[in-house]
Order: structure tokens, then C-alpha cells, then sequence
């Protein structure tokens, strides 16, 4: 049992250390230790041998499916500990927080209202939030690359290492969001989520 919870430290642990940043491979057998995200005590994780036969192409797939998946749980997990601190749009003050506020949309008339307009918001983030390269003309300069060449925010000021940097951090913070939003939802059916946060209502 103490080596279970010790390994699962370790684990949780690996998800905020400092990525090492290399090199993509071209290689028909992937080499994952060299690529972006690959960090100690894992390097490359592949327990499945999902990436065992596979080229630049799956595994830049999967990466974009990695990094899309990361960013929505970052938000996922923001904006559950939002409104388990109470915060609310003007208006909603009334909406509980956690799986509850499902159940409210249902069958409420105001939440009825707002189902639409969420599924709108939704779409529109989706088509907006997508590599628009046959439109644009713009190739991506990597996986999960959405700027178009419309937004920038500075980042082609940047040096490579500092970009390399910075797209290591977005993934690992995306890989520990995502685990952090499952064990959120894990308490709230467990039904314990006051006793880990405080701020809960």
C-alpha cells in the first residue's frame, strides 16, 4: 500500500517538473525520449506502444489532440474552482456549482435559455480555435500552432528556446489540468469536495 501511494506521488509529482525539450524525430519507429514533453522519471511514456509504428503525422495528430484536451481542462479546472468560490456572472447568482448546475440547466426555464447559447459559444470557440491553413495559407508552426497568422501576443518576438520553453509548460500544465479536473469530478461523485476545498459552498 505505501509503495502504491508513493509511486502515485511521484507520478503527480512529474506532471510540474520542467519538461526536456528536444528535437521531433521523423523516424518510422518513433523515438519519444527526445520529444517535446518527454521529462524524467517517465521520458518518453508510451505504456501502450501506441506510437510503436507510427510516423511525424500520428504523432503531431496526437500531440494537437494532447494539447486541445490540456487547454480545455485548464479552463475546465478555472472555472470550477471559480464557482466553488462563489464567484458568478451577474445574474446567474443562483446557479450551484459542480454537476448540480447540469441538473439546473435541465430544468430550469433560465437554464433553458442558456443551453443554446452555450452549444452557440461552444461552436464558435471550436471553428475559431482550429488550424485554418487551407483558408489562410498560413502553415502551423507546430502542433496546436491556431494563431493563422492573425494573433500573436508577442510570440514570434521570442527566441526558440524561450518558445520551446513556453510550449513545455503549456503542455505540462495541460497534462496536469487534465488529471486535476478527473480527480475533481471523482470527489464531487465521491462527495467530498469541501473537505479538499475550502472555498467550497
Amino acid at each position: 500500500m505505501k509503495s502504491a501511494i508513493i509511486a502515485s506521488l511521484v507520478a503527480s509529482a512529474a506532471a510540474f517538473a520542467p519538461a526536456q525539450v528536444g528535437r521531433a524525430s521523423s523516424a518510422v519507429s518513433m523515438d519519444l525520449s527526445g520529444e517535446l514533453g518527454a521529462q524524467m522519471p517517465l521520458g518518453g511514456f508510451d505504456p501502450l506502444g501506441v506510437m510503436k509504428d507510427a510516423d511525424q503525422e500520428k504523432f503531431d495528430l496526437y500531440r494537437e489532440c494532447e494539447i486541445v484536451h490540456g487547454r480545455v481542462a485548464m479552463l475546465a479546472v478555472t472555472g470550477y474552482l471559480t464557482t466553488y468560490a462563489g464567484v458568478r456572472f451577474p445574474g446567474a447568482e443562483e446557479v450551484p456549482a459542480g454537476f448540480p448546475a447540469v441538473q439546473w440547466l435541465v430544468n430550469t426555464d433560465q437554464g433553458h435559455l442558456i443551453i443554446p447559447q452555450m452549444l452557440a459559444t461552444f461552436l464558435i470557440a471550436t471553428i475559431i480555435n482550429r488550424d485554418a491553413s487551407e483558408i489562410t495559407g498560413v502553415k502551423p508552426a507546430f502542433p496546436g500552432d491556431y494563431r493563422n497568422g492573425k494573433l500573436d501576443f508577442g510570440w514570434d518576438k521570442f527566441d526558440e528556446k524561450t518558445k520551446l520553453r513556453k510550449r513545455a509548460i503549456e503542455l505540462n500544465n495541460g497534462r496536469a489540468a487534465q488529471m486535476g479536473i478527473l480527480g475533481l469530478m471523482t470527489h464531487e461523485a465521491i462527495g467530498n469536495v469541501a473537505t479538499i476545498l475550502p472555498l467550497a459552498n
